[in-house]
């Protein structure tokens, strides 16, 4: 059976809550449409709520736009199916599967949606046209519980995982280390099974290998439509200061590079721990860097056509917010043009509002996707919500 949570858009009054009871979804839609108003982007864009989710982080986006899948950091996998008026119905995808932290969602040409948990790597067949059928007995596993990393290096720390399917076909998937700063005692056996960096392997499983290293931990990835080129944001070292060091959006050219942690904290900024150790050689420094202790996580490339021309073949990434600063930086959607030959560019604010310079943010962005009509999609995990930003010419 398929638990469904419906969104409500009641006119009807709702009844007075008891003290400390939960807000109704008539209540929480309310609220989060007044903050929304709030939201500061470029002329002619116009965001909205398109669906509460419970612990609304990542987003895998069905070819025919039929079906979105919402990962959380909790133990479901949520699915939404457009309706009328701009909102989704919201169902719980296999509920009997015994998910831990099924974060990294990605499909493939063939449809088939790969789930990458803290320590389990599993595919689901047709999932976009036959999710309400499939079980748990349906999943194929790449890499079985326990299986993705050793078990004794398994931390509530940094283990939300991203994946997408390269231009190669192969899986792609971003594998934190649990520290702040790896110690050096645990340098050998990360560069090995590739913690702290980005891992690739067939499809099936098989032929599993390190593509990245040097990387803190990665929580938004995507592939240039343009040359192929895989681009990664970076979470970067803690308590060193409200203004360094930088968030990071990086670019893997090829397999084989190094991009600087743990002896660098961020951009060309030394970490206290190996500030005397010399660093690996040909280390790959970021494309953009981005505010220090912003969050910088989920990323895609724009490849519609329904934004006006300058948006086109450009970035959209999410900023959930810094912790580790006096005053709070990000919390927002970041716009970047990508600069000749697919290289550098420039980060601007794209969707902004969320932070408000309290401490308590309106909401906290975690993830972008584009639906086939060229719109996009942005998860926010403080309100269990997903919104939609459209453009309508002034």
């Amino acid at each position: 059976m398929i638990r469904r949570i419906a969104l409500c858009l009641c006119l009807w009054s709702t009844p007075i809550l008891d003290a400390g009871a939960e807000p109704s979804p008539e209540a929480e839609t309310r609220r989060i449409e007044a903050d929304l108003s709030r939201i500061h982007m470029p002329e002619g864009f116009a965001i909205s709520l398109y669906a509460l989710v419970p612990h609304a982080r990542t987003l895998a986006v069905g070819r025919r736009g039929a079906a979105i899948f919402v990962g959380t950091d909790a133990n479901r996998i949520h699915v939404l199916t457009p309706g009328g008026e701009g909102a989704a119905s919201v169902d719980v995808f296999a509920p009997d599967a015994p998910f831990v932290i099924p974060h990294g969602l990605c499909f493939d040409a063939e449809g088939s949606l790969f789930v990458v948990e803290q320590n389990r790597i599993s595919s689901f067949p047709a999932a976009e046209t036959d999710w309400r059928r499939l079980a748990w007995k349906d999943a194929r596993a790449l890499a079985p519980q326990g299986g993705l990393i050793p078990a004794a290096e398994q931390s509530a720390n940094h283990t939300t995982r991203v994946c997408r399917i390269g231009p190669d076909g192969k899986l792609y998937v971003s594998l934190g280390q649990p520290y702040d700063v790896a110690p050096r005692d645990k340098l050998e056996l990360f560069d090995k099974i590739g913690m702290g960096g980005i891992i690739r392997m067939n499809r099936d499983g098989s032929g599993r290998e390190v593509f990245a290293r040097g990387i803190r931990n990665s929580v938004g990835m995507d592939f240039d439509p343009s040359d192929g080129t895989l681009w990664f944001t970076d979470n970067q070292v803690d308590r060193m200061g409200d203004d360094t060091p930088p968030g990071e959006l990086n670019r893997a050219t090829r397999p084989g590079l190094h991009f600087g942690f743990p002896w660098y904290g961020g951009g060309h900024v030394r970490t206290n721990e190996y500030a005397r150790d010399a660093p690996p050689q040909g280390v790959v420094f970021p494309e953009v860097e981005e505010a220090p202790h912003a969050a910088d996580l989920g990323m895609t490339f724009y490849r519609g056509s329904a934004f006006p021309p300058y948006y086109r073949g450009g970035i959209f990434s999410a900023q959930h917010g810094s912790w580790d600063r006096t005053m709070p930086v990000g919390a927002r959607v970041m716009f970047t043009r990508v600069g000749p030959e697919g290289k550098r560019g420039v980060s601007e604010p794209f969707a902004e509002g969320w932070n408000d310079g309290d401490p308590q943010y309106l909401g906290r962005p975690v993830d972008v996707a584009e639906l086939p009509d060229g719109s996009l999609l942005v998860t926010d995990d403080q309100n269990g919500a997903v919104y939609r930003i459209v453009y309508n010419a002034p």
